[in-house]
Protein backbone atom coordinates (compact mmCIF):
# COMPACT_ATOMS: atom_id res chain seq x y z
CA UNK A 1 0.00 0.00 0.00
CA UNK A 2 3.12 3.03 0.87
CA UNK A 3 4.05 1.67 -3.07
CA UNK A 4 0.93 2.57 -4.12
CA UNK A 5 0.89 5.84 -2.46
CA UNK A 6 4.27 6.36 -3.57
CA UNK A 7 3.09 5.83 -7.21
CA UNK A 8 0.12 8.17 -6.99
CA UNK A 9 2.44 10.82 -5.52
CA UNK A 10 4.55 10.70 -8.31
CA UNK A 11 1.86 11.01 -11.01
CA UNK A 12 1.58 7.74 -12.29
CA UNK A 13 -2.73 8.14 -12.45
CA UNK A 14 -3.03 11.34 -13.46
CA UNK A 15 0.24 11.63 -15.88
CA UNK A 16 -0.20 11.65 -19.67
CA UNK A 17 3.27 10.75 -21.23
CA UNK A 18 4.20 9.15 -24.68
CA UNK A 19 4.23 5.81 -25.56
CA UNK A 20 8.27 6.09 -26.41
CA UNK A 21 7.69 3.62 -29.13
CA UNK A 22 9.81 6.08 -30.98
CA UNK A 23 11.98 9.18 -30.12
CA UNK A 24 10.77 11.58 -30.96
CA UNK A 25 7.20 10.90 -30.55
CA UNK A 26 5.42 11.15 -33.78
CA UNK A 27 3.56 13.52 -32.34
CA UNK A 28 6.62 15.76 -32.53
CA UNK A 29 6.78 15.47 -36.44
CA UNK A 30 6.88 18.01 -38.48
CA UNK A 31 6.38 19.20 -42.26
CA UNK A 32 10.54 19.35 -42.38
CA UNK A 33 10.70 15.67 -44.10
CA UNK A 34 9.47 15.25 -47.57
CA UNK A 35 9.62 12.83 -50.83
CA UNK A 36 12.82 14.65 -51.53
CA UNK A 37 14.51 14.02 -47.85
CA UNK A 38 13.36 9.94 -48.21
CA UNK A 39 14.69 9.57 -51.86
CA UNK A 40 18.16 11.36 -50.48
CA UNK A 41 17.72 9.32 -47.38
CA UNK A 42 17.02 5.75 -48.86
CA UNK A 43 19.45 6.04 -51.56
CA UNK A 44 22.30 6.27 -48.58
CA UNK A 45 21.36 2.59 -47.06
CA UNK A 46 24.94 0.82 -47.89
CA UNK A 47 24.78 -2.48 -49.46
CA UNK A 48 24.49 -5.87 -47.17
CA UNK A 49 21.87 -3.62 -45.17
CA UNK A 50 19.21 -5.78 -43.61
CA UNK A 51 16.17 -3.58 -43.71
CA UNK A 52 12.60 -4.28 -42.52
CA UNK A 53 9.42 -3.49 -44.65
CA UNK A 54 6.20 -2.28 -42.94
CA UNK A 55 3.15 -2.68 -44.98
CA UNK A 56 -0.20 -0.82 -43.37
CA UNK A 57 -3.91 -1.77 -44.57
CA UNK A 58 -5.93 0.95 -42.76
CA UNK A 59 -9.23 -0.68 -43.59
CA UNK A 60 -11.96 -2.59 -41.35
CA UNK A 61 -15.27 -4.33 -42.02
CA UNK A 62 -16.44 -2.52 -38.60
CA UNK A 63 -15.10 -0.13 -36.86
CA UNK A 64 -14.59 -1.02 -32.94
CA UNK A 65 -15.57 1.44 -30.70
CA UNK A 66 -12.01 1.06 -28.37
CA UNK A 67 -9.58 1.43 -31.15
CA UNK A 68 -8.27 5.12 -31.51
CA UNK A 69 -5.16 3.55 -34.83
CA UNK A 70 -6.00 5.31 -38.29
CA UNK A 71 -8.73 3.37 -39.63
CA UNK A 72 -11.24 3.52 -41.77
CA UNK A 73 -14.38 1.16 -42.40
CA UNK A 74 -15.25 -0.26 -45.75
CA UNK A 75 -18.42 -2.42 -46.73
CA UNK A 76 -17.79 -3.56 -50.62
CA UNK A 77 -14.24 -4.82 -51.99
CA UNK A 78 -14.02 -1.67 -54.69
CA UNK A 79 -11.76 0.95 -51.94
CA UNK A 80 -9.28 -1.86 -51.02
CA UNK A 81 -8.71 -2.82 -54.56
CA UNK A 82 -8.25 0.68 -55.55
CA UNK A 83 -5.88 0.87 -52.94
CA UNK A 84 -3.89 -2.48 -53.44
CA UNK A 85 -3.19 -1.16 -56.48
CA UNK A 86 -1.75 2.02 -55.59
CA UNK A 87 0.27 0.26 -52.59
CA UNK A 88 1.95 -1.98 -55.50
CA UNK A 89 2.79 1.02 -57.29
CA UNK A 90 4.62 2.47 -54.69
CA UNK A 91 6.14 -1.31 -53.55
CA UNK A 92 7.80 -0.91 -57.36
CA UNK A 93 8.83 3.05 -56.96
CA UNK A 94 10.05 2.17 -53.34
CA UNK A 95 12.08 -0.90 -54.43
CA UNK A 96 13.91 0.91 -57.30
CA UNK A 97 15.07 3.62 -55.24
CA UNK A 98 16.54 0.96 -53.37
CA UNK A 99 20.50 0.26 -53.31
CA UNK A 100 21.88 -3.14 -54.67
CA UNK A 101 22.64 -5.53 -51.99
CA UNK A 102 19.94 -4.14 -49.71
CA UNK A 103 17.84 -7.43 -47.97
CA UNK A 104 14.89 -6.95 -46.18
CA UNK A 105 15.30 -9.45 -43.22
CA UNK A 106 11.43 -8.24 -41.71
CA UNK A 107 8.42 -7.88 -43.25
CA UNK A 108 5.03 -6.85 -41.22
CA UNK A 109 1.79 -6.15 -42.93
CA UNK A 110 -0.67 -4.23 -40.03
CA UNK A 111 -3.58 -2.00 -40.02
CA UNK A 112 -6.30 -1.62 -40.01
CA UNK A 113 -7.10 -5.26 -40.88
CA UNK A 114 -4.83 -6.88 -43.64
CA UNK A 115 -6.80 -9.92 -43.65
CA UNK A 116 -9.93 -8.22 -45.23
CA UNK A 117 -8.14 -8.41 -48.24
CA UNK A 118 -9.32 -11.31 -50.52
CA UNK A 119 -6.90 -14.58 -51.05
CA UNK A 120 -6.19 -12.96 -55.09
CA UNK A 121 -5.22 -9.37 -53.32
CA UNK A 122 -3.03 -11.55 -50.93
CA UNK A 123 -0.79 -13.19 -53.15
CA UNK A 124 -0.65 -10.18 -55.37
CA UNK A 125 0.89 -8.12 -53.12
CA UNK A 126 2.86 -10.41 -51.82
CA UNK A 127 4.36 -11.46 -55.31
CA UNK A 128 4.94 -7.54 -55.96
CA UNK A 129 7.09 -7.61 -52.56
CA UNK A 130 8.58 -10.14 -53.83
CA UNK A 131 9.69 -9.13 -56.80
CA UNK A 132 10.47 -5.57 -55.84
CA UNK A 133 12.66 -6.67 -52.99
CA UNK A 134 15.88 -8.89 -52.29
CA UNK A 135 14.85 -11.22 -49.42
CA UNK A 136 16.99 -12.59 -46.61
CA UNK A 137 17.02 -15.93 -45.97
CA UNK A 138 15.96 -16.15 -42.46
CA UNK A 139 12.96 -13.63 -43.69
CA UNK A 140 10.46 -13.20 -40.59
CA UNK A 141 7.04 -12.26 -42.28
CA UNK A 142 4.56 -11.62 -39.80
CA UNK A 143 0.53 -10.45 -40.09
CA UNK A 144 -1.87 -9.26 -37.60
CA UNK A 145 -4.47 -11.56 -37.84
CA UNK A 146 -8.33 -10.76 -37.24
CA UNK A 147 -10.07 -14.20 -36.20
CA UNK A 148 -13.37 -12.48 -37.76
CA UNK A 149 -11.91 -11.78 -41.00
CA UNK A 150 -9.99 -14.94 -42.12
CA UNK A 151 -10.92 -18.16 -43.70
CA UNK A 152 -8.99 -21.03 -45.27
CA UNK A 153 -8.14 -19.57 -49.02
CA UNK A 154 -6.62 -16.17 -47.48
CA UNK A 155 -4.77 -18.41 -44.90
CA UNK A 156 -3.88 -20.70 -47.69
CA UNK A 157 -2.63 -17.24 -49.38
CA UNK A 158 -0.32 -16.20 -46.33
CA UNK A 159 1.16 -19.11 -45.87
CA UNK A 160 1.89 -19.88 -49.24
CA UNK A 161 3.63 -16.16 -49.49
CA UNK A 162 5.75 -17.23 -46.66
CA UNK A 163 4.04 -15.67 -43.59
CA UNK A 164 5.88 -17.98 -40.41
CA UNK A 165 4.39 -15.46 -37.48
CA UNK A 166 0.91 -14.04 -36.79
CA UNK A 167 -0.19 -11.77 -35.06
CA UNK A 168 -3.98 -12.23 -32.97
CA UNK A 169 -5.58 -9.34 -31.78
CA UNK A 170 -8.10 -10.98 -28.27
CA UNK A 171 -8.65 -7.35 -25.98
CA UNK A 172 -10.64 -9.58 -23.61
CA UNK A 173 -12.76 -12.79 -23.97
CA UNK A 174 -15.83 -11.81 -21.73
CA UNK A 175 -19.08 -11.37 -24.34
CA UNK A 176 -20.30 -8.18 -21.90
CA UNK A 177 -17.13 -6.47 -22.54
CA UNK A 178 -17.04 -7.14 -25.77
CA UNK A 179 -20.44 -5.80 -25.94
CA UNK A 180 -19.53 -1.95 -25.08
CA UNK A 181 -16.09 -2.11 -27.05
CA UNK A 182 -17.87 -2.93 -30.11
CA UNK A 183 -15.43 -6.11 -30.64
CA UNK A 184 -17.35 -9.45 -30.68
CA UNK A 185 -15.15 -12.09 -30.57
CA UNK A 186 -15.94 -15.35 -29.14
CA UNK A 187 -13.18 -18.03 -28.21
CA UNK A 188 -14.16 -20.64 -30.59
CA UNK A 189 -13.45 -18.38 -33.42
CA UNK A 190 -10.17 -17.19 -32.11
CA UNK A 191 -9.25 -20.97 -31.12
CA UNK A 192 -10.50 -21.69 -34.51
CA UNK A 193 -8.09 -19.12 -36.28
CA UNK A 194 -5.12 -20.63 -34.01
CA UNK A 195 -5.40 -23.88 -34.84
CA UNK A 196 -5.75 -23.17 -38.59
CA UNK A 197 -2.87 -21.30 -38.63
CA UNK A 198 -0.97 -24.19 -36.72
CA UNK A 199 -2.23 -26.64 -39.37
CA UNK A 200 -0.37 -24.81 -42.08
CA UNK A 201 2.88 -24.89 -40.14
CA UNK A 202 3.02 -21.30 -38.88
CA UNK A 203 3.64 -21.68 -35.29
CA UNK A 204 4.78 -18.24 -34.22
CA UNK A 205 1.93 -16.21 -32.48
CA UNK A 206 1.86 -12.95 -31.05
CA UNK A 207 -1.12 -12.13 -29.25
CA UNK A 208 -2.68 -9.12 -27.38
CA UNK A 209 -4.84 -8.21 -24.48
CA UNK A 210 -6.24 -4.90 -23.24
CA UNK A 211 -6.58 -3.84 -19.30
CA UNK A 212 -8.42 -1.00 -18.30
CA UNK A 213 -11.39 -1.77 -20.73
CA UNK A 214 -14.93 -0.93 -19.44
CA UNK A 215 -16.47 -3.12 -16.82
CA UNK A 216 -13.11 -4.86 -16.03
CA UNK A 217 -13.22 -6.79 -13.61
CA UNK A 218 -10.36 -8.68 -11.81
CA UNK A 219 -11.81 -11.83 -11.70
CA UNK A 220 -13.16 -11.16 -15.40
CA UNK A 221 -9.37 -10.28 -17.19
CA UNK A 222 -7.73 -13.39 -14.90
CA UNK A 223 -11.05 -15.31 -16.93
CA UNK A 224 -9.58 -14.00 -20.41
CA UNK A 225 -5.81 -14.35 -19.47
CA UNK A 226 -6.41 -17.83 -19.13
CA UNK A 227 -8.09 -18.73 -21.44
CA UNK A 228 -5.45 -16.84 -23.86
CA UNK A 229 -2.88 -19.19 -22.12
CA UNK A 230 -4.71 -22.08 -23.28
CA UNK A 231 -4.10 -20.64 -26.79
CA UNK A 232 -0.55 -20.81 -25.69
CA UNK A 233 1.17 -18.04 -27.63
CA UNK A 234 4.39 -17.09 -28.04
CA UNK A 235 4.35 -13.72 -26.62
CA UNK A 236 1.97 -11.27 -25.45
CA UNK A 237 1.39 -7.73 -25.23
CA UNK A 238 -0.84 -6.54 -22.51
CA UNK A 239 -1.95 -2.62 -23.58
CA UNK A 240 -3.94 -0.64 -21.21
CA UNK A 241 -6.69 0.60 -23.02
CA UNK A 242 -6.38 5.02 -23.85
CA UNK A 243 -9.77 6.38 -23.56
CA UNK A 244 -8.96 9.36 -25.74
CA UNK A 245 -12.84 10.08 -27.32
CA UNK A 246 -11.73 13.78 -28.30
CA UNK A 247 -8.96 12.26 -30.39
CA UNK A 248 -10.91 9.41 -31.59
CA UNK A 249 -14.39 9.81 -31.67
CA UNK A 250 -15.90 6.16 -31.83
CA UNK A 251 -14.38 6.04 -28.33
CA UNK A 252 -17.25 8.14 -27.52
CA UNK A 253 -19.73 4.82 -27.94
CA UNK A 254 -17.95 3.78 -23.92
CA UNK A 255 -19.55 5.35 -20.75
CA UNK A 256 -16.33 6.90 -19.49
CA UNK A 257 -18.42 6.06 -16.06
CA UNK A 258 -17.80 2.09 -17.03
CA UNK A 259 -13.94 2.50 -16.67
CA UNK A 260 -12.04 1.25 -13.88
CA UNK A 261 -10.28 3.91 -11.55
CA UNK A 262 -6.63 4.39 -12.27
CA UNK A 263 -5.60 2.28 -9.04
CA UNK A 264 -8.01 -0.55 -10.50
CA UNK A 265 -6.39 0.03 -13.64
CA UNK A 266 -2.67 -0.91 -11.74
CA UNK A 267 -4.51 -4.24 -10.50
CA UNK A 268 -6.29 -5.42 -13.55
CA UNK A 269 -2.63 -4.99 -14.83
CA UNK A 270 -1.04 -6.93 -12.02
CA UNK A 271 -3.41 -9.72 -12.22
CA UNK A 272 -2.50 -10.36 -15.57
CA UNK A 273 0.90 -10.22 -15.15
CA UNK A 274 0.46 -12.92 -12.25
CA UNK A 275 -0.98 -15.47 -14.49
CA UNK A 276 1.43 -14.87 -17.42
CA UNK A 277 4.38 -15.27 -14.70
CA UNK A 278 2.67 -18.30 -13.26
CA UNK A 279 2.67 -19.89 -16.67
CA UNK A 280 6.36 -19.83 -16.91
CA UNK A 281 6.19 -16.27 -19.44
CA UNK A 282 9.00 -13.87 -19.28
CA UNK A 283 8.45 -9.99 -18.49
CA UNK A 284 9.33 -8.29 -21.60
CA UNK A 285 9.77 -4.55 -20.18
CA UNK A 286 6.39 -2.83 -19.23
CA UNK A 287 3.53 -4.93 -20.86
CA UNK A 288 4.99 -7.63 -22.87
CA UNK A 289 5.59 -11.07 -22.05
CA UNK A 290 7.07 -13.69 -23.92
CA UNK A 291 7.91 -17.86 -23.65
CA UNK A 292 11.69 -18.19 -22.50
CA UNK A 293 12.92 -19.71 -26.05
CA UNK A 294 10.94 -16.45 -27.87
CA UNK A 295 13.35 -14.63 -29.71
CA UNK A 296 11.89 -11.55 -27.71
CA UNK A 297 13.23 -13.51 -24.43
CA UNK A 298 16.31 -14.15 -25.70
CA UNK A 299 16.79 -10.74 -26.83
CA UNK A 300 15.68 -9.16 -23.55
CA UNK A 301 18.56 -11.55 -21.96
CA UNK A 302 21.19 -10.88 -23.92
CA UNK A 303 20.69 -7.01 -23.90
CA UNK A 304 19.36 -6.97 -27.42
CA UNK A 305 15.38 -5.77 -27.02
CA UNK A 306 14.38 -3.05 -29.03
CA UNK A 307 11.09 -0.64 -29.03
CA UNK A 308 9.13 0.56 -31.94
CA UNK A 309 6.28 1.58 -33.64
CA UNK A 310 4.62 -2.17 -32.86
CA UNK A 311 6.14 -1.75 -29.37
CA UNK A 312 8.67 -4.63 -28.00
CA UNK A 313 10.87 -6.17 -30.62
CA UNK A 314 14.10 -8.16 -31.60
CA UNK A 315 14.21 -6.56 -34.60
CA UNK A 316 17.59 -4.82 -35.19
CA UNK A 317 17.36 -3.37 -38.06
CA UNK A 318 18.70 0.49 -38.56
CA UNK A 319 16.11 0.62 -41.54
CA UNK A 320 12.53 0.44 -41.24
CA UNK A 321 10.59 1.15 -44.96
CA UNK A 322 7.03 1.83 -44.20
CA UNK A 323 4.80 1.27 -46.96
CA UNK A 324 0.99 2.65 -47.36
CA UNK A 325 -0.81 5.65 -46.01
CA UNK A 326 0.11 6.96 -42.77
CA UNK A 327 3.02 4.67 -42.82
CA UNK A 328 6.31 5.89 -40.96
CA UNK A 329 9.81 4.56 -41.80
CA UNK A 330 13.21 5.24 -39.77
CA UNK A 331 16.43 5.55 -41.04
CA UNK A 332 19.73 6.90 -39.34
CA UNK A 333 19.40 10.39 -40.25
CA UNK A 334 15.63 10.29 -39.20
CA UNK A 335 12.13 9.47 -39.45
CA UNK A 336 9.49 10.23 -42.70
CA UNK A 337 5.86 9.78 -42.61
CA UNK A 338 3.35 9.08 -45.96
CA UNK A 339 0.78 11.04 -46.17
CA UNK A 340 -1.80 9.80 -42.91
CA UNK A 341 -5.12 10.38 -45.27
CA UNK A 342 -5.89 7.54 -48.06
CA UNK A 343 -7.18 10.52 -50.75
CA UNK A 344 -3.85 12.14 -50.05
CA UNK A 345 -1.82 9.41 -50.08
CA UNK A 346 -3.22 7.73 -53.52
CA UNK A 347 -3.18 10.82 -55.28
CA UNK A 348 0.88 11.16 -54.28
CA UNK A 349 1.33 7.81 -55.70
CA UNK A 350 -0.72 7.43 -58.26
CA UNK A 351 0.83 10.25 -59.78
CA UNK A 352 4.60 8.22 -59.75
CA UNK A 353 5.54 9.84 -56.35
CA UNK A 354 6.02 9.54 -52.91
CA UNK A 355 3.51 10.69 -50.24
CA UNK A 356 6.17 11.62 -47.81
CA UNK A 357 4.46 14.37 -45.80
CA UNK A 358 6.09 14.83 -42.64
CA UNK A 359 8.92 13.37 -40.45
CA UNK A 360 11.91 14.10 -38.31
CA UNK A 361 15.50 15.25 -39.19
CA UNK A 362 17.52 13.90 -36.26
CA UNK A 363 19.15 17.22 -34.95
CA UNK A 364 21.48 17.68 -32.00
CA UNK A 365 20.83 15.15 -28.76
CA UNK A 366 18.42 13.24 -30.94
CA UNK A 367 19.92 9.52 -31.00
CA UNK A 368 21.55 10.05 -27.49
CA UNK A 369 18.22 10.62 -25.80
CA UNK A 370 16.54 7.63 -28.24
CA UNK A 371 19.16 5.62 -26.91
CA UNK A 372 19.14 6.72 -23.57
CA UNK A 373 14.90 6.38 -23.26
CA UNK A 374 14.86 2.98 -25.15
CA UNK A 375 17.52 1.70 -22.61
CA UNK A 376 15.14 2.42 -19.95
CA UNK A 377 11.76 0.86 -21.86
CA UNK A 378 13.60 -2.39 -22.45
CA UNK A 379 16.15 -2.75 -19.66
CA UNK A 380 15.32 -0.53 -17.17
CA UNK A 381 18.91 0.47 -16.67
CA UNK A 382 21.20 2.93 -18.71
CA UNK A 383 25.18 1.21 -19.17
CA UNK A 384 27.10 4.63 -18.90
CA UNK A 385 30.14 2.75 -20.45
CA UNK A 386 27.95 1.92 -23.69
CA UNK A 387 26.60 5.33 -23.92
CA UNK A 388 29.92 7.13 -23.46
CA UNK A 389 31.36 4.63 -26.08
CA UNK A 390 28.61 4.84 -28.62
CA UNK A 391 27.82 8.48 -28.32
CA UNK A 392 31.10 10.77 -26.73
CA UNK A 393 29.22 12.03 -23.97
CA UNK A 394 31.20 12.72 -20.88
CA UNK A 395 30.81 10.86 -17.20
CA UNK A 396 29.98 14.23 -15.95
CA UNK A 397 27.09 15.07 -18.32
CA UNK A 398 25.56 12.16 -18.32
CA UNK A 399 25.81 12.47 -14.28
CA UNK A 400 23.30 15.68 -14.60
CA UNK A 401 20.92 13.88 -16.21
CA UNK A 402 20.88 11.12 -13.82
CA UNK A 403 20.44 13.18 -10.83
CA UNK A 404 17.76 15.47 -12.44
CA UNK A 405 16.04 11.97 -12.47
CA UNK A 406 16.98 10.75 -9.14
CA UNK A 407 15.61 14.25 -7.85
CA UNK A 408 12.07 13.79 -9.46
CA UNK A 409 11.66 10.38 -8.69
CA UNK A 410 13.83 9.47 -5.46
CA UNK A 411 13.53 5.91 -3.98
CA UNK A 412 12.39 4.47 -7.55
CA UNK A 413 15.81 5.11 -9.63
CA UNK A 414 19.29 4.48 -8.36
CA UNK A 415 22.79 5.62 -9.68
CA UNK A 416 26.04 4.07 -9.35
CA UNK A 417 29.54 3.63 -11.20
CA UNK A 418 28.10 1.46 -14.19
CA UNK A 419 24.99 3.47 -14.72
CA UNK A 420 21.47 4.15 -13.98
CA UNK A 421 18.50 1.57 -13.02
CA UNK A 422 14.80 2.13 -12.61
CA UNK A 423 13.92 0.29 -9.17
CA UNK A 424 12.07 -3.12 -9.50
CA UNK A 425 8.83 -1.37 -7.12
CA UNK A 426 9.71 2.01 -9.59
CA UNK A 427 9.06 0.24 -13.09
CA UNK A 428 5.51 0.87 -13.19
CA UNK A 429 6.80 4.46 -13.56
CA UNK A 430 9.26 3.98 -16.52
CA UNK A 431 7.02 6.23 -19.01
CA UNK A 432 7.31 8.88 -16.57
CA UNK A 433 11.32 8.40 -15.77
CA UNK A 434 12.08 8.35 -19.56
CA UNK A 435 10.10 11.09 -20.04
CA UNK A 436 12.75 12.75 -17.53
CA UNK A 437 14.97 12.30 -20.08
CA UNK A 438 12.96 13.62 -23.42
CA UNK A 439 14.52 16.81 -24.32
CA UNK A 440 11.64 18.01 -26.14
CA UNK A 441 9.14 17.05 -23.30
CA UNK A 442 11.02 18.49 -20.49
CA UNK A 443 12.16 22.09 -23.01
CA UNK A 444 7.85 22.53 -22.86
CA UNK A 445 7.50 22.32 -19.21
CA UNK A 446 10.44 24.73 -18.87
CA UNK A 447 13.42 22.71 -18.02
CA UNK A 448 16.96 22.94 -19.65
CA UNK A 449 18.03 19.34 -19.71
CA UNK A 450 20.63 19.95 -22.55
CA UNK A 451 23.94 18.40 -21.89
Amino acid sequence: MENLAQLRRLGLFEAKVPRYTSYPPATKFSNDVDSGVFAEWISTIPAGTRVSLYMHVPFCRRLCWFCACRTQGVRSDEPVRAYVETLKQEIRLVGQMLPEGVEVARLHWGGGTPTLLGAGMISDLADTIHGAFTHSDDLEFSVEIDPNEIDGDRLDALAGAGMNRASIGVQDFDPGIQKIIGRIQSYDVTREAVEQLRARGINSLNADILFGLPEQTQKRIADSVQMLLSLSPDRVALYGYAHVPWMARRQSMIPTDSLPRPEERLELFETARRLFKWDGYQDIGIDHFAKPDDGLAVAARTGHLRRNFQGYTDDTCEVLIGLGASAISKFPQGFAQNASGTADYQKAVRAGQLSTGRGHVFKGEDRLRARLIEALMCDFRIDSAEIRESFGVSESSLDTLYKAAEVAFPAMVSRDADGFSIKPEGRALARLIARNFDEYEMREEGHSSAI
